[in-house]
């Protein structure tokens, strides 16, 4: 016999286990692998890993996944977590919370870019908003984000499923910030541009002032029926010089006219002055050099005092025409004449006559 034939062989239990496992697919807890989804049924969704059975994922991994797991079609493919590499039932339990958080964001940034609802459920009240729930996550309405019905009693959301907006969105960070009141304001808003294409620019209203601050006015008008608030900028005030302040030319309740400046964003911008003629544009046939007028100071400045000689036409008494004896002060009238005309740039330069003396630089 051959050296070959004679040759003997000897197997040992260790050489059986490694050729075994080379032949059989196991997994171990917490590996990610790709299994493809075949059914869902009753809390349990079956999945097919490439083991010698179906690999599930069940009970709270289920729960945690439930949403994710309804968008899925058979054979679609996603990244898994193992869980139990082989449960009493020899199945691989899996986690898909991974693929369905990635799921979850990628829709979020979505809803958010195109401006559209997400529907939560309202889960506590803290002491600065609501805490909500997104389809398993986390996320906050602000106090200051709710409706004001809503705000009145917040304790009434509790379980209770709504829509609202998405205002910022930060996976990173794993912050996510709501509104109910953005969709309020955007309706109002829609409905506001609707009603401001019924006017026109250089349209003149009626209004009432409804609100007096340091940068202008509130004025409320009405259009098909609806009242709307628009701002008169202090600029928009008077065809005459700087105004101090709004309230030194108007009162809340006061009723004026308007005109129609135009919209920016939903917002209507009104003028004062505009809804009457320019008188500037007729000062230089109604006002001559050396012509003698009657005034009321308006303004005293560093650099010399301002004198109203008729309803939005200002001139400026220069400080040098004005004796180092003399003081003027805001409402007092005065007695003035013309030195100079300047229609164009809006300026009338003045002179004071002094009733008990000839005037300073006067001719």
């Amino acid at each position: 016999m051959s050296q070959l034939t004679n040759k003997k062989t000897s197997v040992t239990m260790d050489d059986l286990l490694q050729h075994a496992a080379k032949h059989i697919h196991g997994f171990s807890k917490s590996q990610k692998v790709q299994a493809t989804f075949v059914r869902a049924e009753r809390g349990l969704a079956f999945f097919d890993i490439g083991g010698k059975s179906e690999a599930v994922v069940n009970g709270s991994y289920f729960t945690e996944s439930k949403d994710f797991i309804k968008t899925l079609q058979q054979g679609k493919s996603v990244l898994a977590v193992v869980m139990d590499p082989e449960d009493r039932e020899g199945r691989t339990v899996l986690s898909l919370k991974h693929a369905a958080a990635e799921m979850f964001w990628k829709k979020l940034y979505d809803v958010y870019e195109k401006g559209e609802l997400i529907s939560v459920t309202a889960k506590t009240v803290t002491d600065r908003g609501v805490a909500v729930e997104i389809s398993g996550n986390a996320a906050f309405i602000p106090f200051s984000q709710l409706k004001p019905e809503t705000s009145q009693n917040p304790d009434a959301l509790t379980d209770k499923k709504f829509k609202v907006m998405v205002l910022e969105v930060d996976q990173p960070r794993g912050r996510i910030v709501l509104s109910e009141r953005a969709i309020t304001d955007g309706e109002n808003l829609r409905k506001m541009k609707d009603l401001l294409t019924a006017v026109e620019n250089g349209q003149v209203l009626d209004g009432v002032v409804t609100t007096i601050t340091s940068f202008g006015a509130f004025v409320e008008i009405t259009i098909n029926g609806t009242p709307i608030e628009g701002l008169v900028h202090v600029s928009e005030l008077s065809w005459g010089g700087k105004v101090g302040h709004p309230s030194d030319i108007l009162n809340e309740g006061d009723k004026v006219k308007v005109s129609v400046l135009g919209t920016t964003s939903g917002k209507l911008a009104l003028s004062l002055k505009r809804a009457t003629d320019d008188p500037w544009t007729t000062v230089a046939d109604a006002y001559h050099v050396d012509d003698k007028l009657k005034g009321t100071v308006s303004r005293v400045s560093d650099f010399g005092v301002f004198v109203e000689i008729a309803p939005g036409i200002e001139g400026l008494i220069h400080m040098t025409k004005i004796p180092p004896t003399v003081k003027l002060s805001v409402g007092e009238e005065v007695n003035v004449y013309v030195e100079e005309v300047n229609a164009r740039d809006r300026k009338i330069a003045l002179g004071l006559i002094i009733t008990t003396s000839k005037p300073i630089g006067y001719k």
